[in-house]
């Protein structure tokens, strides 16, 4: 039963959320956001805990948590109406800098990997390269209930990129996503929160936490150029990234030694993205190993 009702109010987001007035849809999720803060509940603390490694234990949290929790809810707000907005919305409010490297990577043939950390909307970005005229593939963690990961992929689907599940697929999805770079496709990958066994330690924010290997495995076994990119609000409206790169990444050494090197760079790139925008990075779970002693002594 409460699958059934965390699947129907996924569904009722798509369908009421698009059509409400913008400015309504707007100030509802503020007000969501607004009550959620005042709760503190586990998330909005995790979300405190994370934004002080970020800007220190000097400043004042309490509007940089408001902020936080406001794009967050915005995040889904504008995700529930991304299938409603035309071509030029899509585009006119939303804008990546350096986007030339999209450019290079169709016309080499190589494609190009993307990693970014859960900042600003995402899916926002996949939906404007689309619309601007490049292939987009990725993956998608699968969720539960299984009924809400499918609306997820449909969805996405629906917005013009193409979307493997993680895990379950019907090939490897590392086997897709090289074929996908073989075809000049951009292969964005969230990458800022691993805490599997098969992630790397890297330093972020003065701290040990662990990252996926995967933008850096993918670059290397495919010859594809690694950037990086940190999206944010930039209006209350629109929003915004730079690609920066591409990473340098170690020709010499075991592959262990060269996927971790690769993937400090990648988290320092983060690091100063999210320094810059704190409000707009998404980290509501615990990310650093010291608060997970059980990852921390594995």
């Amino acid at each position: 039963m409460r699958d059934k009702l965390v699947e129907w109010g996924y569904t009722a987001g798509w369908r009421v959320v698009r059509v409400m007035p913008e400015r309504l849809a707007v100030k509802t999720f503020n007000l969501i956001a607004d009550r959620i803060t005042a709760r503190n509940g586990k998330g909005v603390r995790r979300l405190r805990a994370n934004l002080q490694r970020v800007v220190g234990s000097d400043r004042d949290l309490d509007e940089l948590v408001a902020a936080g929790m406001r794009s967050y809810c915005r995040y889904w707000m504008e995700a529930f109406r991304l299938p409603s907005y035309s071509r030029d919305e899509l585009v006119g409010r939303f804008h990546i800098d350096n986007s030339v490297v999209f450019d290079q990577a169709r016309d080499s043939g190589r494609g190009c990997v993307v990693a970014m950390p859960h900042s600003g909307n995402w899916d926002w970005a996949g939906a404007w390269a689309v619309a601007m005229g490049w292939e987009v593939t990725t993956v998608a963690e699968r969720l539960k209930p299984e009924g809400v990961f499918d609306r997820f992929l449909d969805f996405r689907r629906s917005l013009g990129m193409n979307i493997e599940p993680h895990v379950g697929g019907d090939r490897l999805v590392q086997t897709v996503l090289a074929d996908a770079l073989g075809k000049g496709h951009i292969v964005p990958l969230l990458a800022d929160r691993d805490l599997s066994r098969s992630g790397v330690n890297v330093e972020f924010f003065g701290e040990t936490t662990r990252m996926p290997v995967g933008p850096a495995l993918l670059a290397i076994r495919c010859n594809a150029p690694l950037y990086t990119v940190v999206l944010y609000n930039d209006g209350p409206n629109s929003g915004r990234g730079e690609i920066i790169g591409p990473i340098d990444i170690p020709s010499e050494g075991t592959l262990e030694a060269r996927l971790r090197q690769t993937m400090q760079a990648v988290a320092d790139r983060f690091a100063e993205g999210v320094a810059k925008h704190p409000q707009d990075w998404h980290m509501l779970q615990k990310l650093w190993l010291s608060d997970l002693p059980q990852v921390r002594d594995s």
